[in-house]
This record gives structure tokens, sequence and C-alpha cells, in this order.
């Protein structure tokens, strides 16, 4: 079972970061917003500023693998930011695979009827909100 613990997902992307939040119990994972980019250093301050507010404790930011598994340039940026977070928060950050987390929340949102221009506001929110997820029920599976 996973220890009370407050998490934040982050659904990394070269103009956005979609945003997720857990429960004070680290169990279900529910939209938070995005962080329109604006410059690494400023992107990091806001990001502090969101985990002081909200009492978080850990970090979860999607790293995209290849179907392969092999690691992109995109990966090797989110390795970068990544390292940047973690000198700047006192809290651990973890990556999670997210192969097919913008695929699924792409077809969530088709089902749910929402517009094509819609969909592209929500879809780095919902992609967060399925990496911290399944991030928090493999924890929960694994213990």
């Amino acid at each position: 079972m996973l220890e009370a613990m407050r998490y934040l997902g982050i659904d990394f992307g070269t103009k956005r970061l979609g945003l997720s939040t857990s429960d004070e119990m680290g169990i279900i994972a529910g939209k938070y917003g995005t962080i329109q980019r604006k410059g690494t250093k400023t992107d990091l301050n806001r990001l502090k500023s969101i985990i002081d507010q909200e009492g978080i404790q850990k970090v979860v930011v999607g790293y995209p693998r290849n179907m392969d598994g092999s690691s992109g340039d995109t990966a090797r940026k989110v390795e970068d930011f990544v390292s940047k977070l973690r000198e700047h928060i006192d809290i651990p950050v973890d990556t999670w695979d997210e192969r097919l987390s913008s695929i699924s929340a792409e077809k969530v949102l088709i089902m749910g009827d929402v517009r094509r221009n819609k969909r592209k506001k929500v879809i780095d929110q919902l992609s967060a909100v399925i990496i911290l997820q399944n991030y928090l029920d493999y924890q929960n599976l694994a213990t």
C-alpha cells in the first residue's frame, strides 16, 4: 500500500507542461492544469511554487520511450529537464514510462465527444493524469 503522500505528475512538452496531482493518500490522480513554457528557470520556479502550495512530496515526470524501448531526442530533453528539476527542488523526482499516454488521452477525449480544438487544450493535462495514475497503480500493486 502507498504511504500517504501527495504527488505531482508532469507531462513534458516543449510548449506546455501538463500537470496532475494526486489526492492526499496518493491513490487517485486528477488534473491540475498546464504551464505554458516560458523558459527553464521560469518553468522551474512555477513548479516549485505549485509544489510548495499543494504540499507535494514527490514528482513523477513522464519519460517518452520509443515503442522498442529505446530513447530518442525527446527523452534526452526530459532527462535534462528532470536533472534541472532535481537541483531546484528538495523532494524526490521519478520518471515513468509514458508510452501511449498521449494516445490514450486522445482516445478518451474522442470517446467523450470533445471537439478537436478543445482536445488540444486539455490533452496535456489528461496525459499527465494518465502518467501519474499508472505510476500510482504500479506503486500500489508493488506493495
